[in-house]
């Protein structure tokens, strides 16, 4: 059998499904989308139209819960919902509770946990991990290999560059303490974080501020201030030619 479609799967029309991919229960899946070579789609996931799934994608799958895991609830949830126009990118994983707005590109090997938001428009890179209990806005880049912890939040057109690493735990993983102060990263509509930053549990990168590459961010970046250094000071305003309202986007 080359590819298995439950009988309960509604497929649209001018849609293309490739060998040895498999198509739960209840799944909808719009027109005009192009279904890549060993794929899974769990059951009731809803997928809209002209949606690019590639090769060894799954989309929809279950978390898995560790007797020891601190973040992962084991809650039902709700299936995965992929917007119009999107691209997910081979061996590339979003899970249950998922949900991506249009225009959305998950790339190669990238991973999008649970109860997870994002906005239309944004790019989640190749490698890059998106934990859980995050929501992420519209038209954000988060570059190849960033790790965004679970409990964050990223406002509109944020910019998060390679190898960027967040936390959410203070203790790191000892004492019971630790299970009342879980807290993400926030980022705020505009904010840039440079190649390599570290961003400590709870710490706030304010709008438009930027976060230089290789820094430890310790205490809040302030909105519109470039912040340097392990830890980070800040050091001077950000441009105004660099201002998110200055770039002319309608968007915005």
């Amino acid at each position: 059998m080359e590819k298995y479609v439950d009988p309960t799967a509604s497929i649209g029309e001018g849609t293309t499904i490739g060998r040895f991919t498999v198509v739960g229960s209840r799944v909808i899946i719009g027109a005009a989308c192009t279904i890549g070579n060993c794929a899974v789609i769990h059951d009731g996931t809803v997928i809209g139209d002209r949606v690019r799934i590639d090769d060894g994608a799954v989309v929809g799958k279950l978390p898995m819960k560790a007797s020891i895991s601190a973040t992962t609830d084991g809650a039902s949830l709700s299936p995965a919902v992929i917007g119009n126009d999107c691209l997910v990118g081979a061996s590339a994983v979003v899970y249950a509770g998922c949900e991506l707005g249009d225009h959305t590109l998950v790339a190669d090997l990238a991973s999008v946990r649970e109860n997870v938001t994002i906005g239309d428009r944004t790019i989640v890179g190749r490698g890059v991990t998106v934990e859980n209990h995050c929501s992420i806005g519209r038209y954000c880049k988060l570059e190849s290999e960033c790790y965004i912890t679970a409990y964050s939040t990223l406002e509109d057109r944020v910019f998060v560059a390679p190898g960027v690493s967040t936390s959410n735990d203070n203790f790191i993983g000892r004492t019971e303490e630790r299970f009342k102060h879980f807290k993400g990263v926030t980022v705020r509509r505009g904010g840039r974080i440079g190649a390599g930053a570290t961003i400590l549990p709870g710490r706030t990168v304010g709008a438009d501020a930027i976060v230089a590459a290789g820094s430890v961010l310790t205490k809040d970046a302030p909105p519109g201030k470039i912040v340097m250094g392990v830890p980070a000071r800040v050091v001077r305003d950000v441009p105004k030619e660099q201002l998110l309202d200055e770039q002319g986007w309608d968007d915005v």
